[in-house]
């Protein structure tokens, strides 16, 4: 499995934002299809508000990526 480390910017991000930077989709609007399709968990189970907000300390996964969300330094 593939591990990413995103280090937030505030206090949140939005779930189809945070898979477009780390380029897991090509675009916000990919990203928002991506959840769409019940592909995406979030500390493991189905997530699929697109917008839903991303905090520190949350574990989204998804196709054999994890990404391990951290606070901001």
């Amino acid at each position: 499995m593939q591990t990413h480390v995103f280090p937030l910017d505030g206090p949140y991000i939005e779930l189809h934002q945070l898979l477009k930077l780390l380029g897991v989709a090509d675009s916000g609007g990919a990203g928002k299809a991506l959840v769409a399709s019940g592909a995406v968990s979030v500390d493991g189970a189905q997530e699929l508000r697109k917008s839903a907000k991303i905090r520190a300390g949350q574990i989204v996964t998804l196709a054999g990526i994890r990404i391990d969300v951290t606070a901001p330094d």
